[in-house]
């Protein structure tokens, strides 16, 4: 039977369920595509289309059916004294703490994982509903603290490694060659092979508990990924490589995307325009490009050193030798410079950026007539910018950092340890990424989309039946369906915050780096979920970047100072979020309450 007294316990968990769902898109997910985004392999916008898209299709598709009610094992079924109230009291609970520190943290443009700050929460709040004795600290057959944690030291590492190797032989293979452009042609086929095999494991042993391809024999899974890899290669080489190869080696202006589909007979093709480039985009994460105000002058240094301005020079442009200000007078400048470009924008957003210009709140209290009738213009607008305000983010703008403060010096100190290499080059290792990029994002709305939808589903069940000791709670579809979709908004309207300081913010990126760390980040994962080790994918594509980023052979080619805040972000996750589940927790259980 339905328990109308807990309908509001109901209520209140499926808010921050929802809550929880949007953070993980805001903060671990906007993080897995900060690489393909700051690699200018696939652009912002793009990569939301993208994101949304394959997040969507692995949550519904493969997606976990079923939800432990014990989450992993950490919270003894007994604590709960068959008493489904205190059931979804706790998994309301741990989910309000997750969130609210996963939102903080986001709203801080600090990357945290959602994953550790859930776990975290629901150890917490075991220790307030049973005791620290009943909580399972140890291993517990991979489901327990012990197992979960042991992930956070070691998949960085590893990753990076995987990440390292990789590249350099990307390196030794290509850019080391005295012509490069026809080896990253000729070889592309193989990094597809193996693109391809490493994202078919990824889904076979991540992301489909569903369909248990992860059951089948080890020949199955062999000839499967085997298969779906060589398949990649050979459709590569029959279509990839000629187009790619009029492209950069014959240099054709005139050959347009769909014309792969005429494979080899592009290899005999005319050549109507040749230029003296190919016609391909500038990788470059500092270039120079040409602003609205051509009163600005367009380059800037730092040290004596030239420095070309970000994409859109929103804010570098700013800066020059006269301008003297505070780092907060800086940020500010360059934030309103951004703004007033958004105002002359057409749509949605234009108006809204001028709406909330033109009507600021007067003097006096908000109930003050005049001030209500101001507010009553500035809420769609304030609504519409929170949308829309994402989109037009300029992500490499921002993690370039602003010229003229200690930030902006910093990256450009970064990135003068890195080798640049043609865009020819960098060009074909741009689709490769896409391909890993589009996968990963297929794997982590399959599995990860059980860490939402977990709790909610508990929640769910325990609500419309009663009862406290089923142990799986079957999760319906619409359920995978609605916190998928959360997902992306959160990716889409609040991602940038993330993004803006990881990708570019760590060590220089570009496609050829990029795909070799979202290579590392995968391989990590498939090593880790072999042994049931719960691994969290962001972590691992952080320390992926890392390591690609020593390869250029010097310490100073990654920004140090980024990474040792991310891993105090890691480490603070624990007690934090622990802590607010158990607070939240043991003052609900003992608050004092009457008996009818």
């Amino acid at each position: 039977m339905v328990l109308d007294q807990y309908t509001y316990i109901f209520a209140i968990g499926t808010l921050f369920a929802l809550l929880d769902a949007y953070n993980n898109g805001a903060n671990d997910v906007a993080n897995s595509w900060a690489t393909s985004v700051s690699s200018r392999s696939i652009s912002y916008r793009q990569a939301m289309i993208f994101g949304t898209v394959f997040e969507f299709l692995g949550a519904v598709t493969v997606g976990a059916r079923t939800a432990d009610t014990i989450k992993n094992g950490i919270i003894p079924l007994s604590a709960f004294k068959g008493d489904a109230g205190v059931q979804m009291l706790a998994f309301a609970c741990a989910l309000a703490a997750a969130s609210s520190w996963v939102m903080w943290c986001t709203k801080h443009s600090t990357h945290v994982s959602s994953t550790y700050s859930l776990v975290s929460a629901v150890a917490g709040v075991g220790v307030a509903t049973a005791g620290a004795s009943k909580v399972q600290w140890g291993w517990n057959n991979g489901k327990g603290l012990g197992a979960i944690f042991a992930g956070l030291g070691m998949a960085p590492v590893i990753s990076g490694g995987f990440g390292a190797v990789i590249f350099m032989l990307i390196k030794v293979v290509v850019h080391m060659r005295k012509n490069p452009v026809p080896w990253a042609v000729y070889t592309s086929p193989f990094w597809f092979l193996i693109a391809a095999t490493i994202c078919t494991l990824s889904i076979v042993y991540k992301g489909s508990p569903n369909l248990g391809l992860n059951k089948k024999p080890g020949w199955y899974i062999a000839a499967v990924t085997l298969g779906t890899g060589g398949g990649v290669a050979v459709l590569s080489a029959l279509f990839f490589v000629p187009f790619v190869y009029a492209r950069v080696v014959r240099k054709d202006q005139d050959i347009k995307w769909w014309m792969f589909i005429q494979g080899p007979l592009l290899l005999n093709r005319p050549t109507p325009t040749e230029g003296e480039q190919a016609k391909v985009p500038d990788y470059a994460v500092i270039q120079e490009d040409h602003d609205d105000d051509a009163s600005v002058p367009s380059t800037a240094s730092v040290n004596g050193e030239p420095i070309k301005d970000g994409i859109h020079t929103k804010e570098k442009a700013l800066v020059m030798a006269e301008t003297k200000g505070n780092y907060q007078e800086l940020l500010a400048q360059g934030e309103n410079k951004f703004h007033a470009k958004l105002m002359k924008k057409r749509g949605l957003l234009g108006w809204a950026m001028r709406t909330l210009r033109d009507n600021p709140m007067g003097a006096g209290e908000i109930y003050e007539f005049r001030n209500m009738a101001i507010l009553a213009k500035r809420i769609p607008a304030m609504i519409t910018v929170g949308l829309l305000y994402g989109m037009h983010y300029d992500i490499h703008a921002a993690q370039s950092g602003v010229h003229g403060t200690p930030d902006g010096e910093r990256m450009a100190r970064v990135y003068a340890q890195a080798e640049k290499y043609p865009n020819e080059v960098e060009h074909t290792y741009s689709f490769v990424q896409i391909l890993t990029a589009c996968t990963a994002s297929f794997a982590h709305g399959a599995n990860d989309i059980g860490n939402s939808v977990g709790p909610w589903a508990v929640l769910y069940s325990a609500w419309r039946t009663g009862d406290a000791t089923t142990s799986k709670a079957p999760v319906p579809v619409w359920q995978l369906a609605v916190l998928a979709l959360t997902i992306s908004a959160g990716l889409i309207t609040y991602g940038y915050n993330i993004m803006k300081v990881m990708g570019n913010k760590i060590t220089y990126h570009s496609p050829s780096r990029g795909c070799s760390m979202e290579m590392g980040a995968a391989l990590t994962v498939l090593v880790f979920s072999q042994y049931s080790l719960p691994v969290s994918t962001s972590m691992c594509i952080t320390g992926a970047t890392v390591g690609v980023g020593l390869c250029n052979g010097k310490l100073r080619a990654v920004n140090w100072q980024r990474v040792g805040l991310l891993f105090v972000g890691w480490v603070a996750t624990i007690p934090i979020a622990g802590t607010l589940g158990g607070v939240l927790m043991g003052l609900f259980l003992n608050a004092p309450h009457f008996k009818a």
